[in-house]
Protein backbone atom coordinates (compact mmCIF):
# COMPACT_ATOMS: atom_id res chain seq x y z
CA UNK A 1 0.00 0.00 0.00
CA UNK A 2 2.83 2.42 0.86
CA UNK A 3 4.42 1.73 -2.52
CA UNK A 4 1.12 2.56 -4.24
CA UNK A 5 0.73 5.79 -2.28
CA UNK A 6 4.29 6.76 -3.25
CA UNK A 7 3.56 6.28 -6.93
CA UNK A 8 0.34 8.26 -6.60
CA UNK A 9 2.19 11.13 -4.92
CA UNK A 10 4.85 11.11 -7.63
CA UNK A 11 2.15 11.18 -10.33
CA UNK A 12 0.45 14.18 -8.66
CA UNK A 13 3.78 15.99 -8.50
CA UNK A 14 4.42 15.34 -12.19
CA UNK A 15 0.98 16.68 -13.10
CA UNK A 16 1.72 19.88 -11.20
CA UNK A 17 4.99 20.49 -13.06
CA UNK A 18 4.78 23.40 -15.47
CA UNK A 19 6.41 23.48 -18.90
CA UNK A 20 8.18 26.83 -19.28
CA UNK A 21 9.39 28.30 -22.56
CA UNK A 22 12.24 30.82 -22.80
CA UNK A 23 13.24 32.98 -25.74
CA UNK A 24 16.90 33.90 -25.33
CA UNK A 25 19.43 36.27 -26.85
CA UNK A 26 23.13 35.83 -26.19
CA UNK A 27 26.59 36.81 -27.33
CA UNK A 28 28.51 33.56 -27.70
CA UNK A 29 32.03 35.00 -27.64
CA UNK A 30 32.90 33.88 -24.11
CA UNK A 31 31.20 30.47 -24.24
CA UNK A 32 32.05 26.98 -25.46
CA UNK A 33 28.69 26.82 -27.18
CA UNK A 34 25.18 25.96 -26.06
CA UNK A 35 25.55 22.44 -24.72
CA UNK A 36 26.55 21.83 -21.10
CA UNK A 37 30.17 20.72 -20.63
CA UNK A 38 31.54 20.06 -17.14
CA UNK A 39 34.06 22.70 -16.14
CA UNK A 40 33.45 24.81 -19.26
CA UNK A 41 31.38 28.00 -19.67
CA UNK A 42 28.29 27.18 -21.76
CA UNK A 43 24.96 28.91 -22.33
CA UNK A 44 22.94 25.90 -21.16
CA UNK A 45 25.13 25.48 -18.09
CA UNK A 46 24.79 29.11 -16.97
CA UNK A 47 21.01 29.13 -17.49
CA UNK A 48 20.45 25.84 -15.68
CA UNK A 49 22.45 27.12 -12.72
CA UNK A 50 20.44 30.36 -12.46
CA UNK A 51 17.07 28.62 -12.93
CA UNK A 52 18.01 26.16 -10.18
CA UNK A 53 18.84 29.04 -7.84
CA UNK A 54 15.36 30.49 -8.42
CA UNK A 55 13.39 27.24 -8.19
CA UNK A 56 15.44 25.23 -5.71
CA UNK A 57 15.29 22.35 -8.22
CA UNK A 58 17.80 20.69 -10.52
CA UNK A 59 16.39 21.49 -13.95
CA UNK A 60 17.27 20.31 -17.45
CA UNK A 61 16.99 23.05 -20.06
CA UNK A 62 16.18 21.76 -23.56
CA UNK A 63 17.32 23.99 -26.42
CA UNK A 64 15.89 24.08 -29.93
CA UNK A 65 19.37 23.13 -31.11
CA UNK A 66 23.03 23.55 -30.29
CA UNK A 67 25.06 26.59 -31.22
CA UNK A 68 28.83 26.17 -31.43
CA UNK A 69 31.51 28.02 -29.51
CA UNK A 70 31.49 31.71 -30.43
CA UNK A 71 28.11 31.61 -32.20
CA UNK A 72 25.43 34.10 -31.12
CA UNK A 73 21.63 33.98 -30.88
CA UNK A 74 18.97 36.60 -31.41
CA UNK A 75 16.09 34.29 -30.47
CA UNK A 76 17.11 30.85 -29.23
CA UNK A 77 14.17 28.86 -27.83
CA UNK A 78 14.40 26.52 -24.84
CA UNK A 79 12.06 24.89 -22.33
CA UNK A 80 12.25 23.28 -18.91
CA UNK A 81 9.86 21.75 -16.38
CA UNK A 82 9.40 22.93 -12.83
CA UNK A 83 7.11 22.54 -9.83
CA UNK A 84 7.82 26.15 -8.86
CA UNK A 85 4.82 28.49 -8.65
CA UNK A 86 6.86 31.63 -9.44
CA UNK A 87 4.79 33.88 -11.74
CA UNK A 88 6.10 34.46 -15.26
CA UNK A 89 6.95 38.13 -14.73
CA UNK A 90 8.84 37.15 -11.59
CA UNK A 91 10.79 34.51 -13.51
CA UNK A 92 11.68 37.04 -16.22
CA UNK A 93 12.90 39.71 -13.84
CA UNK A 94 14.63 37.25 -11.54
CA UNK A 95 16.53 35.36 -14.22
CA UNK A 96 17.72 38.53 -15.95
CA UNK A 97 18.96 39.90 -12.62
CA UNK A 98 21.02 36.72 -12.08
CA UNK A 99 22.34 36.23 -15.61
CA UNK A 100 25.56 37.81 -16.95
CA UNK A 101 25.20 40.74 -19.32
CA UNK A 102 25.83 38.63 -22.43
CA UNK A 103 22.76 36.40 -21.87
CA UNK A 104 19.22 37.83 -21.78
CA UNK A 105 15.80 36.21 -21.43
CA UNK A 106 13.66 38.12 -23.92
CA UNK A 107 10.41 36.26 -23.25
CA UNK A 108 9.10 33.61 -20.87
CA UNK A 109 5.74 31.85 -20.81
CA UNK A 110 4.03 28.63 -19.82
CA UNK A 111 3.33 26.25 -22.71
CA UNK A 112 1.34 23.01 -23.11
CA UNK A 113 2.79 19.86 -21.59
CA UNK A 114 3.56 18.35 -25.00
CA UNK A 115 5.74 21.23 -26.21
CA UNK A 116 9.39 20.33 -26.86
CA UNK A 117 11.66 23.10 -28.11
CA UNK A 118 13.62 20.78 -30.40
CA UNK A 119 11.12 18.19 -31.61
CA UNK A 120 8.29 20.67 -32.21
CA UNK A 121 10.44 23.00 -34.32
CA UNK A 122 9.47 23.25 -37.99
CA UNK A 123 12.54 25.18 -39.11
CA UNK A 124 15.39 27.41 -37.95
CA UNK A 125 16.72 30.61 -39.47
CA UNK A 126 20.40 31.53 -39.30
CA UNK A 127 22.04 34.83 -40.23
CA UNK A 128 25.67 35.38 -41.15
CA UNK A 129 27.27 38.84 -41.22
CA UNK A 130 30.18 39.78 -43.48
CA UNK A 131 31.91 43.15 -43.07
CA UNK A 132 33.60 44.33 -46.28
CA UNK A 133 36.40 46.76 -45.60
CA UNK A 134 40.11 47.02 -46.21
CA UNK A 135 40.60 48.18 -42.61
CA UNK A 136 39.13 46.06 -39.77
CA UNK A 137 36.46 47.77 -37.66
CA UNK A 138 36.86 47.12 -33.91
CA UNK A 139 33.11 47.38 -33.41
CA UNK A 140 32.47 44.41 -35.73
CA UNK A 141 35.29 42.16 -34.52
CA UNK A 142 32.97 39.95 -32.40
CA UNK A 143 30.00 39.92 -34.75
CA UNK A 144 31.20 39.68 -38.35
CA UNK A 145 33.76 38.13 -40.66
CA UNK A 146 35.84 41.01 -42.05
CA UNK A 147 36.75 40.50 -45.71
CA UNK A 148 38.87 42.88 -47.76
CA UNK A 149 37.62 43.91 -51.17
CA UNK A 150 34.20 43.84 -52.72
CA UNK A 151 31.98 40.78 -53.02
CA UNK A 152 29.75 40.04 -55.99
CA UNK A 153 26.48 39.63 -54.08
CA UNK A 154 24.52 38.93 -57.27
CA UNK A 155 26.76 35.95 -58.09
CA UNK A 156 26.54 34.73 -54.49
CA UNK A 157 22.73 34.81 -54.67
CA UNK A 158 22.76 32.95 -57.98
CA UNK A 159 24.96 30.26 -56.42
CA UNK A 160 22.78 30.10 -53.28
CA UNK A 161 19.75 29.09 -55.34
CA UNK A 162 21.30 25.64 -55.75
CA UNK A 163 20.80 25.10 -52.00
CA UNK A 164 17.00 25.32 -52.18
CA UNK A 165 14.78 22.28 -51.76
CA UNK A 166 15.59 18.87 -50.35
CA UNK A 167 19.29 18.21 -50.93
CA UNK A 168 22.13 16.06 -49.62
CA UNK A 169 24.47 18.43 -47.75
CA UNK A 170 27.28 15.95 -47.05
CA UNK A 171 29.74 18.30 -48.78
CA UNK A 172 28.96 21.00 -46.21
CA UNK A 173 29.01 18.72 -43.15
CA UNK A 174 31.90 18.98 -40.68
CA UNK A 175 33.72 15.93 -39.36
CA UNK A 176 32.26 14.56 -36.14
CA UNK A 177 28.67 15.46 -37.01
CA UNK A 178 26.26 13.21 -35.10
CA UNK A 179 23.34 13.56 -37.55
CA UNK A 180 21.87 10.27 -38.76
CA UNK A 181 21.78 11.47 -42.38
CA UNK A 182 22.89 14.58 -44.36
CA UNK A 183 19.60 15.33 -46.18
CA UNK A 184 17.99 18.65 -45.28
CA UNK A 185 15.32 20.88 -46.84
CA UNK A 186 16.25 24.53 -47.36
CA UNK A 187 13.32 26.93 -47.75
CA UNK A 188 15.27 30.17 -48.12
CA UNK A 189 18.89 31.18 -48.81
CA UNK A 190 19.77 34.73 -49.81
CA UNK A 191 22.31 37.52 -49.51
CA UNK A 192 21.60 41.22 -49.23
CA UNK A 193 23.63 44.38 -48.81
CA UNK A 194 23.20 46.47 -45.65
CA UNK A 195 24.76 49.89 -46.15
CA UNK A 196 28.12 50.26 -47.87
CA UNK A 197 30.18 47.72 -45.96
CA UNK A 198 27.98 44.87 -44.70
CA UNK A 199 26.46 41.84 -46.39
CA UNK A 200 23.97 39.51 -44.67
CA UNK A 201 23.31 35.90 -45.57
CA UNK A 202 20.14 34.29 -44.22
CA UNK A 203 19.16 30.65 -44.57
CA UNK A 204 16.12 28.74 -43.33
CA UNK A 205 15.96 24.94 -43.21
CA UNK A 206 14.23 22.12 -41.38
CA UNK A 207 17.56 21.29 -39.76
CA UNK A 208 21.29 21.93 -40.00
CA UNK A 209 24.38 19.75 -39.91
CA UNK A 210 27.48 20.58 -37.90
CA UNK A 211 29.12 23.73 -39.35
CA UNK A 212 26.78 23.53 -42.35
CA UNK A 213 25.99 27.25 -42.46
CA UNK A 214 29.60 28.30 -41.93
CA UNK A 215 30.80 25.93 -44.65
CA UNK A 216 28.16 27.23 -47.05
CA UNK A 217 29.13 30.84 -46.29
CA UNK A 218 32.82 30.07 -46.82
CA UNK A 219 31.99 28.60 -50.23
CA UNK A 220 29.67 31.42 -51.30
CA UNK A 221 32.27 34.00 -50.33
CA UNK A 222 34.68 32.28 -52.74
CA UNK A 223 32.01 32.80 -55.42
CA UNK A 224 31.71 36.46 -54.40
CA UNK A 225 35.49 36.84 -54.71
CA UNK A 226 35.22 35.29 -58.19
CA UNK A 227 37.46 32.39 -57.19
CA UNK A 228 34.60 29.97 -57.94
CA UNK A 229 31.87 30.29 -60.55
CA UNK A 230 28.23 30.38 -59.42
CA UNK A 231 27.57 26.88 -60.82
CA UNK A 232 30.22 25.36 -58.56
CA UNK A 233 27.82 25.03 -55.61
CA UNK A 234 25.58 22.67 -57.59
CA UNK A 235 28.63 20.57 -58.49
CA UNK A 236 29.73 20.50 -54.83
CA UNK A 237 26.31 19.29 -53.71
CA UNK A 238 26.24 16.57 -56.37
CA UNK A 239 29.79 15.44 -55.57
CA UNK A 240 29.13 15.21 -51.79
CA UNK A 241 32.83 15.85 -51.14
CA UNK A 242 33.72 18.27 -48.31
CA UNK A 243 37.15 18.86 -49.90
CA UNK A 244 35.48 20.51 -52.90
CA UNK A 245 33.71 23.14 -50.79
CA UNK A 246 35.18 26.33 -49.39
CA UNK A 247 36.65 27.12 -45.99
CA UNK A 248 34.66 27.18 -42.76
CA UNK A 249 33.66 30.79 -42.05
CA UNK A 250 34.51 32.06 -38.53
CA UNK A 251 31.94 31.43 -35.80
CA UNK A 252 31.77 35.09 -34.77
CA UNK A 253 29.65 36.11 -37.77
CA UNK A 254 26.92 33.53 -37.18
CA UNK A 255 23.63 34.18 -35.39
CA UNK A 256 20.66 31.93 -34.70
CA UNK A 257 18.01 34.42 -35.84
CA UNK A 258 14.91 32.46 -34.86
CA UNK A 259 12.99 29.19 -34.65
CA UNK A 260 9.65 28.53 -36.33
CA UNK A 261 7.17 26.11 -34.79
CA UNK A 262 4.30 24.05 -36.09
CA UNK A 263 1.11 26.06 -35.60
Amino acid sequence: MSHGRGNEKKHRQECLRRNILLVLAYEGTSYRGWQFQPGEPTIQGVLQEKISIMTGEQVVLIGSGRTDAGVHALAQVANFRTSSRIPMDGFLRGLNSLLPDDIVVREIREVPDGFHSRYCARSKVYRYVVHNDDVPDPFWRRFAWTIRGDLDVEAMNEAARALLGQRNFAAFQAAGCSASHPVRTVMMARWRRIGRNNSLFEIEADGFLRHMVRNIVGTLVEVGRQKLDSGHVERILTGKNRQEAGITAPARGLFLKGVRYIA
